[in-house]
């Protein structure tokens, strides 16, 4: 592992790394070998490499000065790390699962997925699943049910509205209907989808001049 070593001038007999760590731990001198280091519970001969039980991190090298450490630097997680470990024994953490991550599930880079009736998604590669959603025509109806399995509201018993403003009597669209013995009514077909944008109501027209039991059933 490569480590990158800074050194600055300090006061006399004490050399430090601008970013990290000092010089650090004790050094002896063993007969034969030269000065040594003692870290770890272990010694160490000058030009010798070893990391920190402490800080897995910390990378050293036995110096005639003493132990001279640095800290590895880690790499960025990739963006779309959904599940992250950071195990005792390693330096940096891992990134265990790239994904995206939408209302509690988890979907792989690229997939596809329907996390509804009215929802498309994409799991794109920044970790961002991105949704479109249907915009439902207004069903041409005043009794729209919704099916399971489906996004927008289904007209089981076909077009129809209401007689009048109190809404209580219905009628089928695309045919005239007599709702008394004075006045007929007619419901949109339901072919323009746009008539049905806050339209419920039947247009009706009342014959002049009747009265009770004059008009067409």
């Amino acid at each position: 592992m490569a480590v990158l070593l800074h050194w600055a001038a300090r006061a006399p007999g004490a050399v430090c790394l601008l970013w990290v760590l000092c010089l650090r731990g004790s050094l002896s001198f063993s007969a034969g070998h030269g000065a040594t280091c003692e870290e770890n519970g272990s010694v160490y001969y000058v030009g010798e490499w070893y990391f920190l039980d402490s800080d897995p991190c910390a990378q050293c090298e036995c110096t005639s000065g003493g132990s001279l450490c640095a800290r590895t630097a880690c790499t960025s997680l990739p963006t779309a790390c959904i599940h992250v470990s950071h195990y005792p024994t390693d330096c940096c953490p891992r990134c265990e699962k790239i994904g995206c991550e939408y209302r509690g599930e988890v979907y792989d880079l690229g997939q596809a997925f329907q996390p509804s009736e009215c929802e498309q998604c994409t799991c794109d590669s920044d970790g961002i699943a991105r949704c479109l959603v249907a915009d439902c025509a207004p069903p041409p109806c005043v009794n729209p049910a919704y099916q399971r399995g489906k996004c927008c509201p289904d007209c089981k018993d076909g077009p129809n509205c209401y007689v009048d403003g109190t809404r209580t009597q219905v009628i089928p669209g695309g045919e005239t209907v007599w709702v008394d013995s004075c006045t007929k009514c007619c419901c949109h077909d339901g072919q323009d989808a746009g008539y049905w944008e806050g339209n419920r109501l039947a247009t009706c027209t009342r014959v002049q001049n009747c009265t009770a039991g004059k008009g067409l059933n």
